[in-house]
């Protein structure tokens, strides 16, 4: 049964504004309850228009629920049809669990995928961005470049919209660190030395892999 907001009292809630373009996140504290009224009763993976949330600086935005916690810290599970607290026997694989031994099963206590008011926090995604820029999420200038990105040849081809023909090895993400030698003493630092460190590409077809498929 879907709770009733209007049966329920309102408490703060925060929401949790991610913007996948720049790499950008920010958590905002919400008091006004016209806008956490638009959440209420929706699933996760629902889009939420900015213009219904009533404040003129979410217009034109367009937000998918990816997921929340309660007070707990219990958090939201995908395809559990409630608004409430449950127990469910989890297994390898599911989400919100992880095994440690093989074949092992545990029962833990989740979050339905229905947003309730009960919720401490709800995890939002930005699908279109709207007229006026928000502070620190789709502000012109910001720059939060991945720190580790997918290794495996299909994903990044999906990932930078990449054809067939297009060299992968080009566009895996790497990442550059800058550290100091040791020193002669214990002391002392040494020289600073620059190091890129890129993943292995997975699954990349080759002239040598092509060629060991004939034999």
């Amino acid at each position: 049964s879907v709770l009733d907001p209007a049966t329920l009292s309102f408490s703060n809630m925060k929401l949790n504004f991610a913007n996948p373009v720049n790499g950008a996140q920010k958590t905002i504290d919400i008091e006004d309850e016209s806008i956490l009224r638009v959440f209420y009763d929706q699933r996760m993976s629902a889009e939420i228009s900015g213009d219904d949330m009533q404040d003129p600086q979410y217009a034109g935005y367009v937000f998918k629920i990816t997921g929340g916690n309660d007070a707990q810290g219990f958090p939201m599970k995908q395809g559990v049809i409630m608004a409430r607290r449950g127990r469910l026997l989890l297994t390898a694989g599911q989400s919100c669990y992880r095994s440690r031994r093989k074949g092992e099963r545990k029962r833990k206590s989740v979050r339905g995928c229905i947003v309730a008011s009960d919720l401490a926090i709800i995890n939002l995604v930005i699908v279109k961005v709207g007229d006026n820029p928000l502070p620190g999420l789709t502000e012109e200038g910001i720059d939060n470049p991945l720190r580790l990105g997918p290794k495996r040849a299909s994903k990044i081809r999906k990932l930078f919209n990449l054809d067939k023909t297009d060299d992968v090895r080009k566009f895996v993400v790497e990442r550059t660190t800058t550290f100091h030698t040791k020193g002669k003493t214990q002391d002392e630092k040494g020289p600073e030395k620059t190091v890129t460190k890129r993943p292995k590409i997975q699954r990349l077809v080759t002239p040598l892999v092509k060629q060991h498929a004939r034999r």
